[in-house]
């Protein structure tokens, strides 16, 4: 029998058992000898996928590819197992073996064209960025816009000056010596959309976002904190325009004075020599810090060239109470809910303290619909029940704050929380 019929009658059979390795291999060989390259190297990297470790594939890749053949690597005690589940080879160390040393990934990179990939990176994954060896830090693109963030008007005009009006206009702020670098500290009660409100900026930038928490940074060997917290750096240097989000500064940046352990002294150190690029140029680099306990944070973060700029956070204002719980019930079955009475009622209740009033009310509903057997709308006596069972999380929060702003204001940190407090009439 010929060559081409013989090719055609094993390609008949390997369509009816694909996973027949000793006859792909077959194949393949004789596709390298009818000088059919392109075609043998597609059967061999299948094979590869189903057995990286087989030394007769490995041999004909090698042959297909015009190379010297490697001596037959001496075979280990056989594994019982089918090879989809024997473990990955090892490499030095006894770890699993890297790209470059598997040789099926060697084969991957150079023949992406005509053999397709094992694995498909998912459309919405984040860029991994890589730091040393053993970390990987996660670069988003955000999709959120200030639009989306409902009140704040004064947070956002602040915003609007400090970042993305030079952003926008870029000749002016060259003709004004406006530098496109900068820090900003968010400070209020928790649950109010600091977070949310800097991923809002990154996405209204089109800038690339980091966040940033002490458990990123912390770790137990002597110097890794100071070199995590500078790869975190430079990781938002490589990508600027970059809005870095230090959430929880306090923790990072505490009162050195008030830090008894000589590890934190320095990672505080190391944030501040980060802060004035003293590691690295800032530009394009955006720092945005969000702490509850501004007055836990060291005052030389907030000295000009850092986090100059301290924006008060506060509870939603009505407008914003209102797009909250629109947001929250929108997908629920609702009927005949009065929300004028409902905002006029959540006057101290954070965003957080509004998603779960609007969960509390479904949950009545749900919980009377299964004890009558009848299913019901989450009707507005649910929401006045929910009010009274849910009690804003900010009221310790200001009694504290209310103290701060009495006793400790010097320099007119907290002039903007003295106001609002004043017109609470709390001061």
């Amino acid at each position: 029998m010929s060559a081409d019929p013989l090719i055609e009658s094993l390609t008949a059979a390997l369509d009816a058992r694909p996973d027949d390795l000793p006859l792909r291999l077959h194949l393949a060989a004789l596709l390298l000898d009818a000088g059919r390259a392109g075609e043998a190297i597609a059967q061999v990297g299948q094979a590869l996928a189903r057995d990286p470790g087989n030394g007769q594939a490995q041999a004909l890749m090698q042959r297909a590819l015009g190379g010297s053949v490697p001596p037959p690597p001496t075979p280990p005690t056989a594994d019982p197992r089918p090879p989809a589940q024997r473990p990955a080879p090892a490499g030095p160390g006894g770890s699993a073996a890297t790209a470059d040393q598997d040789p099926l990934a060697a084969y991957e990179q150079e023949l992406a064209d005509v053999v397709p990939p094992r694995f498909a990176r998912a459309g919405d994954e984040p860029e991994p960025v890589a730091g040393h060896s053993d970390r990987v830090y996660d670069v988003e693109a955000s999709g959120i816009r200030l639009a989306d963030v409902g009140g704040m008007s004064a947070v956002k005009e602040r915003l609007e000056l400090a970042f993305l009006g030079p952003l926008r206009n870029p000749e002016l702020r060259r003709m004004y010596g406006k530098s496109l670098r900068g820090g900003l500290m968010l400070y209020g009660p928790p649950g109010c959309g600091k977070t949310f409100l800097a991923r809002a900026v990154a996405g209204e930038m089109g800038a690339k976002f980091i966040s940033l928490s002490i458990v990123d940074v912390l770790d137990m060997w002597m110097g890794n904190s100071e070199r995590n917290l500078h790869e975190l750096f430079q990781a938002a240097r490589r990508n600027a325009p970059c809005v870095l989000f230090l959430d929880e500064v306090d923790a990072l940046g505490h009162k050195r004075s008030q830090v008894g352990s000589s590890s934190m002294r320095t990672l505080g150190n190391q944030l501040l020599a980060e802060l004035d690029g003293m590691e690295g140029s800032n530009e394009g680099v955006f720092v945005l810090a969000a702490t509850n306990t501004p007055w836990d944070v060291d005052p030389a973060l907030r000295r000009p060239g850092r986090l100059d700029r301290v924006v008060l956070v506060l509870p939603p204002d009505a407008e914003a109470r209102r797009a909250i719980l629109e947001y929250h019930l929108r997908e629920r079955p609702i009927a005949g809910i009065d929300l004028r009475k409902i905002v006029a009622a959540t006057e101290d209740y954070s965003g957080a303290d509004l998603a779960h009033l609007c969960e509390t009310a479904a949950e009545f509903a749900m919980a009377d619909s299964v004890r009558t057997g009848e299913v019901r709308m989450i009707e507005h006596r649910d929401l006045e029940r929910a009010v009274k069972e849910v009690r804003p999380s900010t009221k310790p929060w200001m009694a504290t704050a209310r103290n701060v702003a009495m006793f400790a204001n010097e320099g007119g940190v907290y002039d903007d929380l003295v106001a609002y407090l004043k017109r609470r009439r709390m001061l």
